[in-house]
């Protein structure tokens, strides 16, 4: 595998030159969906992939909505309550937030923003290890990646503390691991 910030680099060129595209909802996503269950989504920035399909579903199905919140680097990111009404605050690396006050949940599903994967339920992400201490933090969370196609890759090795995916969607497909 080459260096991860050329294959950062390489896939989110790729990503960056598709048009936005709406990825569709399975209905294996929607199934496992119940009322009071918290789903953990996120504001796409820089490219990511849109979530919104599937945290609308998650409303639709009687869900509450976390998003992260993110302080610093040395701090793990926490899921906060989000009504989606809510003004959201800017937080650090660009991401929109919830407001420091809001109530932190443990969500029981984490939506997750990919930069690259592969069919083994691995990941890459920005690089600052903010998901896989979530994960390891809330390791009873269906953990769904969410990219475009271009974004796969043939395999990822994984670092040790690197947490698999259970399921990822993409434009073209729903791929369960």
């Amino acid at each position: 595998m080459t260096d991860k910030s050329v294959l950062r680099a390489s896939l989110r060129a790729a990503r960056d030159a598709c048009a936005p595209v709406s990825i569709p909802v399975p209905s294996t996503f929607l199934t496992r969906l119940k009322p009071g269950m918290t789903v953990a989504s996120y504001v796409p920035f820089g490219g990511e992939a849109d979530p919104s399909p599937f945290a609308r579903a998650a409303v639709d199905a009687g869900c509450v909505i976390a998003l992260p919140h993110v302080v610093r680097r040395s701090l793990p990111m926490r899921f906060l309550s989000w009504e989606t009404e809510a003004a959201l605050i800017a937080g650090p690396f660009g991401l929109h937030q919830p407001a420091e006050d809001a109530a932190e949940l443990a969500p029981d599903i984490i939506l997750t923003p990919l930069v690259g994967f592969d069919r083994s339920g691995n990941r890459i992400g920005q690089g600052a290890g903010y998901y896989d201490r979530a994960f390891l933090a809330h390791p009873d969370a269906w953990r769904v990646g969410i990219a475009l196609s271009v974004q796969q890759v043939d395999s990822l090795t994984p670092d040790p503390w690197d947490v698999p995916l259970h399921a990822i969607a993409t434009e073209l497909e729903w791929i369960t691991l």
